[in-house]
């Protein structure tokens, strides 16, 4: 839900590029065991062992696991940007983290991913994510629109659950 200073007024439209984006993953179900995903996917350096966008991933500031570790994320075309580890918890299998520099045309972007155990006896990840786009202006290229950045994330989040799935479920 929009806060209450970003939500328009009854009739009329919000303005372009100051609403917050927010969006689901869906939860993606697995069969394997809440472990056994959280043990693939909790590494904040190793998502470059499961998301095919990335060629690399390592941590240029902190510890893995610590808050404050910084890592440095290079998309397999060559751009490179930072993100920030804001929470990690071991127990409940669940990280947040926030993009501190990118070339993408988002902001104020923050994520988190939880893995939990679902009825069926697997898991079942979830991976959420706030931002809103850079581009303020009304008419912007299609890859800067909300429906354009919104395809960006979800593609993404889809295209790294999928490739998890794969793995684990040989």
């Amino acid at each position: 839900m929009l806060r209450p200073w970003l939500r328009p007024r009854a009739g009329e439209r919000p303005p372009a590029g100051r609403c917050r984006s927010r969006l689901r993953s869906g939860g993606t179900s697995f069969h394997a065991g809440p472990v056994e995903v959280w043990n693939l996917v909790k590494r904040f350096d190793g998502l470059v062992n499961w998301h095919p966008a990335f060629s690399g991933s390592p941590l240029v500031k902190g510890k893995d696991g610590q808050v404050g570790a910084v890592r440095a994320l290079t998309l397999k075309d060559g751009p490179t940007f930072t993100e920030e580890l804001i929470a990690f918890n071991e127990q409940g299998m669940t990280y947040t983290y926030g993009i501190v520099k990118s070339p993408l045309p988002i902001d104020h972007y923050q994520a988190s991913l939880t893995v939990k155990a679902n009825t069926a006896g697997g898991s079942t990840v979830t991976w959420i994510g706030t931002f809103k786009r850079k581009n303020p202006r009304d008419n912007v290229p299609e890859a800067e629109s909300d429906a354009g950045t919104m395809k960006l994330i979800s593609g993404a989040y889809q295209a790294g659950l999928q490739t998890v799935k794969k793995m684990l479920e040989k």
